[in-house]
Order: structure tokens, then sequence, then C-alpha cells
């Protein structure tokens, strides 16, 4: 759900579809890198309200993971989208509740309400919660360990082509179920209890008890998590007053299971998830410890298993915030807002310990150029024309077609310094930084001239303001579309008219922690390195994401030591 609310908010941002003619002239507002990062952050957002029925932790969730730089701006945006998504979600029960949705539409906001139970606890019970927390922590950064070993593993898999990536689909749904089927035939048949207001074995697709093989009146402890809904299996769990319900060895075949499965099933080619796999593991191994540690605890099994989710969210997620309100909203349960915050700070503590969050991993593996919220202590050393990547490509206020066309060619730079040199300046400075995709439109409008002279405004008349604007994915002009003839490319353009001529510099003395952080909180993509020297040549280098990543800046230092 995280997904495809990004998905659509990119779609909107990049002015729809005109081939599927789902654009509108308004969309055209949002065709700037700015706000279709604004426009993604609150898909993310509308995705958690939607998937877990918590609007206020969808606003948390975009706040801790999906947007690098916060403001005021972006937060009443998340808050009036979530705010549409839980409107809009409650008319949509509300009308399936008359029937006609079918399996649509049971249960209301609240997925797992969990509040009937007393939260009152003690020294022993805080105590229990750490210990929790603790085990939270380390089967966290197990988990994440496993899932980069195995990501790795699939990447390999996955590169040989669509054929092995079908085989890899086959060969984890036939492991899920024999896993789903054949580990209920460990488990023995219990009778049913009596006085049950529910009806014993369960007949339906969805119940507290499976019969699974087991003759009347009795039903099996494994079948009833295995054959469930997710969602079931976690309402089962969670449930309070029920500690004979399952005993010590179903629930530690049934952690055991939902570990490894979750670990081999994310990363094969069809949607998986995290947060429901490790609620599932996470709530089975909390009501195993409330089980095991029930005659020095008070605290019920069922609050034992919400809290055991949490401490493995945490452990692998690395949330805190956004986690705490996303489970209080999943459950209703405000009492036990003290222990959550507990039980999530000492998973995440211990978890950092020995690796990141998986989030991290991921990202790490794609190779995304991702950016800390804090600069690297090792930065504080170094400036910024340290970690400038060379050779410098920059053009002339008004350049040869032909120079372009070749730089375009040879370099995948993004960004170029445009430079006024003598007749047009006194001296060589920065006139400003010109976009590769503007260039691309220029070229292909072709307003040229023979001499080398600048033309002023009079060479955008022919363009419109959208012409210029971000395109979508694979659209806007390429390089391969451009028709330049030989005498065409003797011939020269004025680049002053498209060119940014106030871009965002730095001295190329300033610490590369400083301007490290002022891209980031910026949201920059270039950042002009200038000359201190008078003398030198005005700019020095272009700083991008890449030459802030770690990898970067230790390659070329290779004796500095990271802090660990």
């Amino acid at each position: 759900m995280v997904h495809t609310g990004a998905c659509i908010a990119s779609f909107l941002g990049q002015g729809g579809s005109r081939k599927y003619h789902l654009t509108w002239k308004w969309l055209r507002y949002f065709k700037n890198d700015r706000d279709r990062r604004d426009l993604i952050t609150c898909g993310s957002a509308a995705g958690v309200a939607a998937a877990f029925r918590a609007p206020v932790g969808g606003v948390l969730f975009a706040l801790e993971e999906a947007a690098s730089w916060w403001r005021s701006a972006l937060l009443w945006r998340t808050f009036f989208t979530t705010a549409v998504v839980a409107v809009v979600l409650r008319s949509l029960i509300e009308f399936c509740r008359t029937g006609k949705c079918g399996l649509f539409g049971q249960g209301g906001l609240i997925m797992f309400d969990v509040n009937s139970t007393k939260a009152t606890y003690s020294t022993p019970d805080l105590l229990a919660v750490m210990f929790l927390g603790v085990i939270g922590g380390v089967f966290g950064s197990f988990y994440n360990y496993c899932v980069d070993k195995v990501l790795r593993t699939y990447s390999i898999i996955n590169e040989r082509g669509p054929s092995f990536k079908i085989l890899l689909v086959i060969v984890i749904s036939l492991l899920t179920s024999c896993c789903s089927y054949g580990l209920p035939w460990l488990s023995q048949c219990i009778p049913c209890p009596p006085h049950l207001a529910e009806q014993c074995p369960t007949e339906s697709r969805s119940g507290n008890f499976k019969n699974f093989q087991c003759p009347p009146n009795h039903y099996n402890n494994l079948a009833s998590l295995f054959f469930n809904t997710n969602d079931d299996a976690i309402r089962i769990l969670f449930t309070s007053g029920s500690e004979k319900e399952f005993d010590l060895s179903t629930l530690l075949v049934f952690f055991v299971a939902i570990f490894c499965l979750g670990i081999v099933t994310y990363g094969i080619a069809v949607p998986s998830g995290l947060f429901i796999p490790v609620i599932l593991a996470g709530a089975s191994y909390g009501r195993l410890v409330g089980t095991l540690l029930g005659p020095l605890s008070n605290l019920d099994v069922g609050l034992f298993a919400l809290l055991g989710a949490a401490s493995f969210l945490g452990g692998t997620m690395r949330m805190t915030v956004s986690l705490c309100v996303i489970l209080l909203e999943l459950t209703n349960d405000l009492l036990m807002l003290p222990l959550m915050m507990l039980v999530l700070l000492i998973s995440k503590s211990v978890a950092d310990i020995f690796n990141k969050g998986v989030y991290d991993q991921i990202m790490k593996i794609k190779g995304l150029p991702y950016m800390e919220t804090h600069a690297e202590p090792y930065m504080r050393h170094l400036i910024a024309s340290d970690v400038v990547s060379g050779p410098l490509v920059s053009f002339s206020g008004v350049e040869k077609v032909g120079n372009i066309l070749h730089v375009l060619r040879v370099t995948r730079h993004n960004g170029f310094p445009v430079i006024d040199e003598p007749p047009y300046s006194d001296a060589p400075e920065l006139c400003g930084l010109v976009l590769r995709s503007h260039l691309l439109v220029l070229l292909k409008g072709k307003k040229f001239t023979k001499q080398r002279v600048k033309t002023g405004s009079d060479i955008v008349r022919g363009f419109k303001a959208h012409d210029f604007a971000k395109a979508g994915s694979g659209k806007g002009v390429k390089l391969e579309d451009l028709e330049i003839t030989e005498e065409e490319m003797e011939m020269y353009i004025d680049l002053h008219p498209i060119a940014n001529t106030s871009p965002y510099t730095v001295v190329e003395s300033m610490s590369l922690a400083k301007a490290a952080v002022l891209f980031r909180e910026l949201g920059l993509r270039h950042l002009c390195v200038v000359s201190k020297t008078p003398g030198m040549p005005p700019i020095v280098g272009i700083l991008t994401r890449h030459d802030f990543t770690p990898e970067h800046v230790l390659g070329l230092y290779p004796h500095i030591k990271p802090h660990k």
C-alpha cells in the first residue's frame, strides 16, 4: 500500500498520462522536483493510513521514513491527505456493511481491538517488558542480517531472466504451502473449551478454532494460526484472557516458521511486505514469553503479544514514534503507551549495536545514494573541494552547438556550470547552472545564430513554459531525437536565458560536514563549489548526492577510519 500510494503520487506529479488520456492542466503545477517529492511523501502516508487505518501514524511514517527534510507545509499536506483517506475509508466501510461488497467491509477502523484488558503493571512487569525489548532487538537485527543475505542471493537469480524469477516464485510458493499444511500435523488435537461463545471447531473461513483432521469437538492449535488470514491470526494472538489456547510448542513452531518464511519470501517477484510477517512473528514470541513469565508478571499474554510485535518491529524497521502511534491506532489501547514506548526504544537501541535498519540495508543493496540525517564525523576534517569529482565540464555563456552536442554525448551529467568570459564580462565569472534536459529542449528548437552574440530573451519566445517543465518517466526530449546538420554544428546558441543565474554555491574551503547539511536540508541536486583564490577559475566543481556518500569519500581517502 505504501508503494501503491507513492506510485499514484508520482503519476500525478509527472502530469498524468497522455497515452491513456489521464492528464489535466492543473497537474502542470506539480511538475517540479520539490512538489513531486512532496506528493510522493503524501502518497506514502496515504498508503500507511489506508493499510493500517492509522491516519496519524501515516503522517508520522512520512516524517520518520519518507521525507528527507520536513517543513510545516509538508506537515499539513500529509495531514490533509490522511484525513481524506480516513473519511473515504470510513464511508466505504459503512457502505460495505450493507452486504454489497462480499467479504469486504467486515470490521471497523480499529483492526485489533485489545483494550479490554486492564493494563496495570509493577516493577517485575517492567523488567519483563525490558527483557522483551532486548529479545526483539536481537531477533530484529538477526532478521535484517538474513534478509540482506537472501536479497543478495535473489538479485543474482533474478538477473538471469524472467524464467528464473518465475521458478523462484514457484519454489517459494511450494515451500510455503508445504509448511502451512505439514506443520499442523505436529500439533495435537485439543478438546474445545466448554461454555464457549463462538462455534468450535470453526466452519467458516475465519475463526479461532480449526478442526484439521481432528475428531468432533476438537481443534488443532497450529492449524488455527496457519489456516487463518494474517489479520485473523494476529487478532487471535492479541486476544486476551486465553492463556491455555496455545501451548509453548505451538507458539515456538509458528514463530520459527513465520520468521523463516518471512525472510525467504521478501525479494521474490511478487508483491510481499515486511510489516505483517514481522507483526506475526513478534506476536508469537511475545505470547510465548508471556506464557513463560506468567507466574512472575501480572500482564496478560495478549498484551505480551502486542509488545512482542512492537519489539520486533522496532528491531527490524528502527522506527519509534510512527510505529508507536500505528500500533496504538491499530489496537485502540492507549493505556499501553508507556510500555510501548519503552519496548520500542530498547529494541531499537539493542538492534543498532549490530546493524542498520532493513530499509537502510535495502537502499544500500540497490545502490541508492541515500544521505543520512547527520553528517559523518570524519566530514569535519575535510573541505568541499576535497571530494569534488572531476574533470569539470562547463559551457560558455554563448556556446558552439557542436561543443554542447559532444559534451552531452560523452558525459552523463545533469547539470553544467555556465561561465561568462571576455568580452561578455571583465573576467571569467560564474553566470549560472544549466540542466541537461533544458539544453536538449533548446537544441531541438534550433534557435541558433551564425555569430557568437547574445540573443537575450528572444531565444525563448518560440517555446512554452511547459516545454522546460520536468518531464515524466521515459518522456522528454532525448539525445537520439536531435537532428543537427554539419552546418548547424558550427553555429552558436545563447545559454543565458535558460540558465539558473542564482544557483546554490559554497566556497571551496567550507567544511564538508556543513556542505552536507546544507545540501540535504535544501533538497538540492547540484551544489556549486566556487573558488576562494583570486585569479583562479570561478568554479572548482559541482557536488552531487553521490559525492557525499561514504563509499565515495572513503574511496578517495582510505586512511580515514569511520566511526562505528
